[in-house]
């Protein structure tokens, strides 16, 4: 793509350099090659990128100023790690034969759009419906009514149960499994049988969902699990039946959502978090990695760190451990010149 082709696609400014300069990929600096986009976002990495191979520099305005009499070709973004990451999905997006691999099972009722592609020994059940320009891949098993939206990308091995829809441009990793059977038992306390309660409902994953490997996520008990647009999760993670997951969530490895859960919008769930059932993380709530949050608590505050467990507000957190850090060290002991002088511990605020 010709540089000023990308500047337009990235809103940005091009300066100096040549407009016409072919750009084919993207890269760190010390990796750059002269067809090659690098960001920088301080002046420290500005003086490396400028000496080093690439072609193009995408920096902020505040920069700029510092490369402009370099002779090298300057992006300038409000924020360039953005307009990066945007470059690299421009420039690298991988083109995918559309292919049906012989060894593949497809039920005749299949509902194919165009351009797919399905991989060795994939499975596609009856009455599925697949998106155009959708991908399959290697053994991986699609069930019984699925509908896949366009664009979509299934790994080798995922496992989609009946009862699920996703929408376009839906990634999901190698191992995930989407729409099983919740973790919903009744007791008999007369004969201590578990008996399960209907796991019937649905699971719909919208529009730019991206899920990792390893994953599972439940369907609904008797209505639905929602994963809502723009959701990004991590490798082995669990989402439990009933959960709803607003836009532009992102969580990270490890984390388990017990059923019935609201991750409201904008959320930020760290590594190994444990949510208990009927939580409610309110719209841009961050969840420190490890943190546990009780059955039926909410938290609420954008943009407020909460950690520990259980989970609270973290300026609260810390003042709690140094409280505890106090009452474990005992008496202090000062120095005269008379010898050490026992001190009293310090009175509880």
């Amino acid at each position: 793509m010709r540089l000023v082709q990308l500047a337009e696609l990235l809103k940005a400014e091009v300066r100096g350099g040549a407009p016409d300069l072919d750009i084919t990929g993207v890269a760190s600096i010390q990796a750059a090659r002269p067809s090659d986009a690098v960001f920088v976002e301080d002046a420290a990495l500005l003086r490396n990128a400028l000496s080093s191979n690439a072609g193009a520099i995408i920096v902020s305005g505040k920069l700029n100023a510092a490369a402009d009499d370099s002779g090298k070709a300057l992006l300038v973004a409000a924020n360039p790690k953005l307009a990066f990451a945007r470059a690299a999905k421009l420039l690298c997006s991988k083109k995918v034969e559309a292919a049906i691999d012989p060894t593949a099972q497809i039920a005749p009722d299949v509902v194919r759009g165009r351009h797919i592609a399905v991989a060795a020994f994939a499975v596609i059940e009856a009455g599925a419906h697949l998106g155009d320009e959708s991908v399959i891949g290697a053994g991986a098993v699609i069930g019984q009514g699925v509908k896949l939206g366009r664009q979509c990308r299934i790994y080798p091995r995922v496992v989609i149960y009946p009862g699920t829809e996703l929408g376009d441009r839906v990634v999901v990793h190698a191992g995930a499994v989407l729409g099983s059977d919740g973790f919903g038992y009744v007791r008999d306390n007369e004969t201590s049988e578990y008996i399960q309660f209907p796991q019937q409902g649905r699971l719909f994953i919208e529009d730019d969902v991206e899920i990792g490997a390893n994953t599972t996520i439940d369907r609904g008990a008797l209505e639905e699990t929602r994963i809502a647009h723009g959701v990004k999760i991590d490798n082995l993670v669990h989402i439990g039946h009933n959960v709803r997951v607003e836009p532009n969530v992102v969580i990270a490895a490890q984390t388990g959502i017990s059923g019935s859960c609201l991750i409201g919008a904008g959320a930020v769930v760290g590594g190994q978090v444990g949510i208990g059932d009927h939580v409610e993380i309110g719209e841009g709530v961050i969840l420190g990695s490890g943190s546990g949050v009780l059955t039926h608590k909410k938290l609420k505050g954008a943009g407020i760190v909460h950690w520990g467990r259980p989970a609270r507000p973290l300026h609260q957190y810390l003042k709690e451990l140094a409280v505890l850090s106090r009452l474990g060290a005992g008496p202090r002991q000062t120095r005269s010149r008379k010898g050490t002088i026992e001190q009293p511990p310090p009175k509880k605020e």
